[in-house]
């Protein structure tokens, strides 16, 4: 006699369209949406939790302090001066989408082969050279601040 079990996971629906992020980059309805560095978003998170605190209207899920603890050991720049800072290099480089901008702020590449290699739609945006400066520049912050 076969016994039936509830399923383990639930079902997923299907991406509504074809997004990737390869040599071409195909975000689809979120092409020129603005997007964050995990640092950017450490900071944002914190400030909300820090305001609901102050209010005493805060409950704080399993999953929101997962999200802070990933944030926290990922997140590459903690003071708010340096991501600022990096967000000003990143913003400044406008040929590269908000999406490029906040995997380049997030991965912190020590090498523009890495940073092509990881985010393949940069290849034909910016020089090697141009993107090792930023890549430099950036590190620059997190080694003498941080």
């Amino acid at each position: 006699m076969a016994t039936e079990h509830a399923p383990t996971a639930r079902s997923r629906e299907k991406p509504s369209g074809d997004e990737e992020a390869t040599a071409n980059l195909k975000l689809g309805e979120f092409q020129s949406v603005p997007t964050l560095s995990l640092s950017e978003a450490r900071v944002l998170i914190t400030a909300v939790l820090d305001h609901r605190r102050s209010l005493r209207k805060v409950e704080e899920h399993e999953t929101l302090t997962k999200t802070q603890d990933y944030l926290e050991v990922f997140a590459r720049f903690k003071q708010k001066e340096n991501i600022e800072a990096v967000d000003r290099m990143l913003t400044a480089k406008q040929e590269l989408e908000f999406f490029e901008r906040s995997q380049l702020g997030s991965l912190c590449c020590e090498t523009a082969e890495e940073a092509k290699t990881l985010i393949p739609s940069l290849a034909n945006k910016i020089s090697d050279a141009d993107l090792q400066e930023l890549l430099d520049d950036i590190t620059k912050l997190r080694q003498f601040v941080e």
